[in-house]
């Protein structure tokens, strides 16, 4: 699918004004504001801040930072341009810990310029190579939720309920989504989905973000709080669970949004199949068991209700950590652009997510 023909472009290169565009996740569903910048800094702020959120369009976005830092100003040789890009690098890979996306694509944009390094001497060519890079992150990255999308279809059922938790969509993609990648490519085979969004506290994605994509694309959504789950599986509400991930290890861990772990043991619970919908680049190979770096945010995203209605005592000590980790007896299936994957874990993700093979 061509970039343009996304109904939702969270996140666009301008050529004319060699400049990143994006689409600011923190105004939603109330207002939809783009922003643009030419310096990588302000792309790293985007990126903590929320603008820019959800572990593909995290990657997405730090990709074109690394292109922002290459082109402007125009290098005058290749050791500034070394030294800028390296500055760079080491600025964007602290924004947020746990999205493996981050590192990833760093990591690739990086690796291409040391490559090219061999091929030319001039700096600016070497600048164009990194944004080059940068691209076609950006378009494999929609071509990758759709074929997670095809994938995970074959899982969902006419008729089927669905819960998702925070936003695995194309707000949190280069455009089409993973988890919600799955729900809209079952809606395109003809097949009637009804979908429950949780409101995801403290930030709300659930209920800004998710409630707004499916109700521009006329997918019937119904919003719940937290911790309502457990009452709707114990009345059979809920048919399947999918929701995204920011980083899954070797063995089958996966971290998501807080809360995903409380919702995984209700499943297990109650019989309901948990699946978990990623690309290949949220996995991290170097890492086993439970251990993942969790992000810990801001106590005021707790005390308020998005900075705007304190709801608590201002002295109080808060826990705002962002992400939890389930561990993969939970997990039903992955789904990842190169199939299905089951247990054992531990022995099918090194295969698939290695060898480029699916399940």
């Amino acid at each position: 699918m061509p970039l343009k023909d996304l109904k939702i472009r969270p996140i666009e290169w301008v050529d004319e004004r060699m400049s990143l565009r994006w689409l600011d996740t923190r105004l939603l569903p109330w207002q939809e504001v783009y922003r643009e910048t030419r310096d990588y800094r302000r792309v790293a702020r985007a990126i903590v801040d929320m603008e820019i959120r959800g572990a593909p369009a995290i990657g997405v976005a730090a990709a074109y930072a690394m292109a922002l830092a290459a082109l402007h100003p125009e290098p005058r040789s290749v050791d500034e341009l070394y030294s800028r890009l390296e500055r760079a690098r080491k600025e964007l890979a602290s924004t947020r810990p746990t999205a493996y996306n981050l590192f990833w694509a760093l990591d690739r944009v990086w690796k291409r310029f040391v490559q090219e390094l061999g091929r030319s001497s001039d700096p600016v060519k070497l600048a164009h190579a990194v944004l080059d890079e940068a691209k076609r992150i950006h378009a494999e990255d929609v071509e990758t939720n759709i074929r997670i999308g095809r994938e995970g279809a074959k899982l969902i059922e006419d008729g089927d309920t669905v819960l998702t938790h925070c936003n695995a969509g194309a707000l949190a993609t280069a455009g089409y989504g993973t988890a919600l990648g799955i729900i809209r490519a079952a809606v395109e085979e003809g097949k009637r989905v009804t979908v429950i969004a949780t409101e995801t506290r403290p930030l709300l994605q659930g209920a800004r973000l998710t409630v707004w994509e499916l109700k521009k694309e006329g997918i019937p959504v119904k919003l719940v709080t937290d911790n309502m789950v457990g009452y709707l599986m114990a009345r059979g509400l809920v048919d399947k669970v999918v929701v995204g991930a920011d980083r899954i290890t070797r063995d089958g861990y996966v971290a998501n949004k807080i809360g995903t772990y409380v919702i995984a043991v209700l499943a297990a619970r109650h019989g309901v199949p948990f699946y978990v919908a990623a690309p290949t680049s949220t996995f991290d190979l170097n890492l086993e068991g439970p251990n993942i770096p969790i992000e810990e945010r801001a106590p005021d995203e707790v005390r308020t209700v998005l900075g705007r209605l304190r709801i608590t005592l201002d002295d109080v000590e808060v826990l705002n950590p962002a992400f939890d980790v389930t561990p993969p007896e939970l997990v039903t299936a992955i789904v990842t652009e190169r199939g299905i994957i089951r247990p054992p874990y531990a022995q099918t993700i090194p295969k698939v997510v290695g060898s480029g093979r699916g399940a």
